[in-house]
């Protein structure tokens, strides 16, 4: 079982990236996916969450800009992220509660391994 999550770049301020996470293996259900970001020297902070019935909510910094969505029969989610700032910059990761099989039949947190957004002129 793991996420894997692509799509960050570079890309100037103003501009647009879309970010992806596909969740693979022995997967019974995922409930809640979200994406966090850390920027050099700051700690790990959460950007954005969806429910498994699609209810969202997004830190104040980012709301009106990045759009977080997911499609349940492929297991995958997505951040559209708007008008980027370079304060936006960070390691961006996906993050989900997995309902798995195996090695042990139960629900537990995974990671995905990090995408590098960089925004700047």
């Amino acid at each position: 079982v793991q996420l894997q999550a692509s799509g960050g770049g570079w890309v100037q301020p103003g501009g647009s990236l879309r970010l992806s996470c596909v969740a693979s293996g022995n997967i019974t259900s995922i409930n809640d996916m979200s994406w966090y970001r850390q920027a050099p020297g700051k700690r790990r902070e959460l950007v954005a969450i969806i429910t498994s019935g699609g209810r969202t909510n997004y830190v104040d910094s980012v709301k009106d800009r990045f759009t977080i969505s997911r499609d349940n029969a492929k297991n995958t989610m997505h951040l559209q992220m708007n008008s980027l700032k370079p304060e936006d910059t960070a390691v961006y990761y996906c993050n989900a509660v997995l309902v798995v099989t195996t090695p042990y039949p139960g629900e537990y947190d995974y990671w995905g391994q990090g995408t590098l957004v960089t925004v700047s002129s």
